[in-house]
């Protein structure tokens, strides 16, 4: 069979074309770093490596849901923190009051100093987070969520609504606590014991003095239990994140591992493999050349 010389022009061309090609997808490797440059170079690592990078993102972003319902509980918690402060004091002032030397004006005295103590209550209700948004107003997070009339009630206007945050692939937190929970839970508003107290305190006399301020120191029990359960649910909510970050840690470390294994270049493997190519082509080229310069007219 014959072979003219365009055919040996192009298969020699084709030749080249195809180590050229192959040198160049290796230093590409190299400069990249990666062995995998196209998902055809090798489909199933490929859709594997994609896999992983979606389920590293998501548990990126599990981390950073995690920090927000960190930020959250230790503000949540560093309120209550004053609120349990001032309810103890209150309970200070109720056993202050029981001592029967106080007169009606040093009671009175007494009314003024809890009513000072229900606003700065009322304050502390009504925080607000680093956002900006009411901290115990459930959802109504541009809303205050207590307000106080004319008369001194005070009412709650958030709703029961809690803020749920995806810290992890299968756990779903509240990161706040609505206000009707916190200061009314239990059956008890402790709100409502204050201003009774106040009213008990104001009232001339010492008839059902003794009574009422059993009634308050309970009702302030109740309400301080209550308070604390919350915290310490709060509490148990942030140890549970630093478990579930160290986990998250761990497992993001498995993913670039795996990552790696299914993308990185061996760096020894390409050089090699580089060096072998650039002989083949350069022994390629000369003998393209060796064989193209061939013409019958030599040998005439």
């Amino acid at each position: 069979m014959r072979i003219s010389t365009q055919t040996l022009f192009e298969s020699g061309a084709a030749q080249l074309g195809e180590l050229q090609s192959g040198l160049a997808r290796t230093q590409q490797q190299i400069a990249s770093g990666r062995r995998i440059l196209t998902p055809s170079d090798d489909p199933v690592a490929a859709a594997r490596a994609l896999e992983v990078s979606q389920s590293q993102s998501l548990n990126a972003q599990h981390g950073v849901n995690r920090q927000y319902a960190k930020s959250a509980l230790s503000e949540m918690e560093g309120t209550l923190s004053s609120v349990t402060e001032l309810m103890q004091n209150v309970k200070t002032t109720i056993a202050t009051a029981g001592n029967d030397t106080l007169s009606d004006t040093q009671r009175s005295y007494l009314a003024t100093e809890l009513s000072a103590r229900r606003d700065a209550l009322l304050g502390l209700a009504n925080s607000r987070d680093g956002m900006g948004n009411y901290m115990f107003s459930g959802f109504q997070t541009a809303t205050p969520a207590f307000s106080k009339d004319a008369s001194g009630a005070v009412t709650y206007d958030g709703d029961a609504g809690q803020r749920l945050m995806q810290v992890d692939a299968t756990r779903r937190m509240a990161a706040t606590a609505p206000g009707s929970t916190v200061f009314q839970g239990g059956g008890e508003d402790v709100f409502v014991t204050l201003s009774n107290l106040i009213t008990l305190l104001q009232t001339p006399g010492t008839a059902g003095l003794t009574a009422g301020l059993a009634t308050a120191n309970a009702s302030m029990d109740q309400a301080l239990d209550n308070v604390l359960t919350v915290r310490v649910s709060a509490g148990s909510r942030l140890q549970e994140l630093d478990a579930l970050d160290y986990a998250g840690e761990d497992r993001h470390i498995q993913y670039s591992q795996v990552l790696s294994d299914l993308q990185d270049l061996d760096y020894n493997e390409a050089l090699t493999r580089l060096s072998q190519q650039q002989f083949t082509l350069e022994a390629a080229q000369r003998s393209f050349v060796t064989v193209s310069g061939l013409s019958l007219f030599k040998f005439l």
